[in-house]
């Protein structure tokens, strides 16, 4: 018996580190091609895309269409939340990062407006969208692929390792757009050279490809499956029945994408543009911030096993409500050093927040809409803390400085604050389900 036991703990070891695997590296591909978008808009954008603009203009322009895909990814959600539930979350995670490979291939490849005109806006806004369609599905499979299968009791350092794809994405992103702009002069770099950390996603794609065929469906689909309990509709039956999940976590996380965007695409350009930081410095900074953030969330998804979910979340929330005024003060003075740190301080909010969502938003749904309802209350944060700070920066800015964003910061952390103080906890949640090998 004792050796069944120690070849059972073997089995679910292997498993899970192959699960975790899977969730990891697709995630962090998927964020890579995403963030790459972010990184190009804040640096070249404006010159390429939006050349009769301007310096300033231009360059609020280009971060503007970075919040297309905010907009696109509920859409996203509903889409791929439907064949998630209905079809399995292993064969939706292929979809999506095949859409999502596939649009920022394609993005490497316009022409400027110089070369087509107006068309090749056009064209980056529709694979902008493409984009943002591919991650709203991404993030919700991703963290189930890791709560399904981990064990009662440890689906938050599980469900971390999703969590870490934003951090590690965006700290590749940075350092393949750092190490292109580095090789060659900044004119080449603005005139072609940007374009070479979108066309190398296609080998990162790969990788992620033969990761994600090599798992098995995660154990809540197939009872689902093999019960014959799945929705023939989860979108409409996951509104009728847990839309006040849907929008509390759509509250929870607002504070999570304000963060994260501010300091992943608006903050480049406030270094490079305001600060007077050299383009090096500015993607050196990020990368910083990015350690820091991966550090916060592999420590929040930890403890959110021990203290719940609830009360982690709490924690960064209400930390986010200074973190805004505080990391821009930081910055003031304009060095190297004054902006990592601020920027730090901003995706360590993320960090504390970000940690425990992953097993906290699957907790809050039922097994058949919980491909459906995990991404409409993530994507919907999208749009309150991603997309709408991104689309109103300027007019921000223009009446109040800095102290606009910093202050719509902190109004996206209390509204964070009210909707933890009216959720549930779901840490002690039995899932419905105990894992299986893959």
């Amino acid at each position: 018996m004792a050796q069944i036991a120690a070849n059972r703990a073997e089995v679910d070891g292997r498993t899970m580190r192959r699960v975790a695997t899977a969730s990891l590296t697709g995630t962090t591909i998927e964020f890579y091609d995403f963030l790459i978008y972010g990184l190009a808009a804040a640096l070249v954008f404006n010159a390429i895309f939006f050349p009769s603009m301007g310096g300033p203009e231009g360059t609020l322009a280009s971060i503007a269409t970075f919040g297309v895909a905010f907009v696109f990814r509920p859409l996203g959600a509903i889409l791929f939340g439907h064949y998630g539930d209905r079809i399995g979350r292993k064969a939706t995670l292929i979809t999506t990062l095949l859409i999502m490979g596939t649009s920022t291939f394609a993005i490497g490849l316009i022409p400027s407006v110089e070369t087509i005109g107006k068309s090749a806006v056009v064209i980056l806004v529709v694979l902008r969208a493409l984009q943002g369609i591919a991650l709203g599905g991404e993030w919700a499979g991703a963290a189930l692929l890791t709560t399904e299968y981990a064990a009662h009791g440890q689906r938050g350092r599980y469900s971390m390792f999703p969590q870490l794809g934003p951090s590690l994405g965006l700290i590749i992103a940075a350092g393949a757009m750092l190490t292109t702009f580095r090789l060659m002069e900044p004119d080449a770099f603005a005139a072609w050279g940007w374009r070479i950390p979108f066309l190398a996603s296609a080998v990162l794609i790969g990788v992620g490809l033969w990761v994600r065929l090599n798992i098995a469906e995660t154990p809540s689909f197939k009872k689902v499956q093999s019960a014959g309990t799945r929705s023939a509709l989860p979108f409409l039956g996951c509104i009728r029945d847990q839309w006040r999940q849907v929008l509390l976590g759509g509250g929870i996380m607002a504070i999570v994408f304000g963060a994260f965007y501010t300091g992943a695409s608006f903050m480049v350009a406030h270094a490079v543009g305001t600060l007077g930081l050299s383009m090096t410095q500015a993607l050196l900074g990020v990368i910083v911030a990015a350690f820091a953030m991966s550090v916060t969330v592999i420590l929040s998804a930890w403890l959110s096993d021990v203290l719940g979910r609830r009360a982690v979340l709490l924690l960064g929330a209400a930390f986010g409500v200074v973190a805004g005024p505080l990391a821009f003060g930081v910055m003031e003075p304009g060095s190297f050093a004054s902006f990592a740190l601020g920027n730090s301080l901003l995706l360590c909010v993320l960090g504390l927040n970000y940690g425990p969502i992953a097993a906290f938003l699957p907790e809050t749904f039922q097994a058949k809409y919980r491909y459906t309802g995990a991404g409409l209350g993530y994507n919907i944060a999208g749009i309150l803390g991603g997309a709408v700070p991104l689309v109103i920066a300027e007019d921000l800015l223009a009446r109040w400085g800095t102290d606009g964003i910093a202050y719509f910061l902190t109004a996206l952390a209390l509204l964070s604050v009210v909707c933890l103080l009216v959720a549930k906890e779901t840490s002690r949640v039995e899932l419905d389900a105990e894992p299986v090998p893959a």
